[in-house]
């Protein structure tokens, strides 16, 4: 497995673009790889006032031709791709690590005289909501959460049309922050390199951590 990221440039034109049309940049990850489409996790960060696509994914990606549509124009950009195997190697029991993860949550509602089972699907709004829903889906995930260890830090609706029908998308991209403590080093490792909720393809699910020092 490997974690890349590269710089963007949300000053160009097609930046822009994409960042309100995320199916444009999923386009572009799916097509930084060679041969069968697999997909990939990915995710936009800012961190010391530049913004980032990261990916996790299976192969090596090529950063270039991502940089090519959407990154400087003026300079080289940050380009990057580092074996993720050794930060899964030290996942273990116990241990605590500082996180952020981009994630849809959702609740799904049966609807009075409605044939589906699934019934449809909201988005949660309220950060208390939000908050919740993580929380009861962390031991699925392999980690548990302790409360005031962890909030909401941003909440923002991604709105586009998708295919040939051009079929309206809502989704509620939600970002998380703080520390959290591995109970299953298998699934979290799951979660780590398959994601968390809805959306993958569209920006949301990818979780990152930092190990915390000395958390056990």
């Amino acid at each position: 497995m490997y974690l890349s990221r590269v710089e963007l440039d949300d000053s160009l034109r097609s930046t822009m673009q994409a960042l309100v049309s995320p199916q444009k940049l999923h386009g572009a990850v799916e097509s930084a790889f060679s041969g069968e489409r697999r997909r990939a996790l990915w995710r936009l960060d800012r961190l010391g006032g530049k913004l980032y696509l990261l990916i996790v994914s299976g192969e090596v990606p090529a950063l270039a031709s991502i940089a090519a549509q959407f990154g400087p124009r003026d300079r080289e950009p940050v380009m990057e791709t580092k074996d993720y195997t050794q930060l899964l190697r030290r996942v273990e029991a116990g241990s605590v690590w500082q996180f952020r993860l981009t994630a849809n949550p959702t609740v799904s509602r049966s609807q009075p005289g409605a044939q589906r089972e699934r019934g449809k699907v909201f988005a949660h709004i309220t950060a208390e909501h939000q908050e919740r829903w993580l929380s009861e889906r962390a031991g699925k995930y392999g980690f548990s959460l302790e409360p005031g260890r962890f909030s909401v830090v941003s909440s923002k609706w991604l709105q586009f049309r998708k295919g040939s029908d051009r079929q309206r998308v809502s989704l509620l991209a939600v970002t998380y922050e703080g520390t959290l403590r591995v109970s299953d080093p298998d699934l979290f490792c799951g979660a780590l390199t398959g994601g968390i909720g809805r959306g993958k393809a569209y920006g949301l699910g990818l979780l990152t951590v930092m190990r915390v020092k000395g958390g056990r």
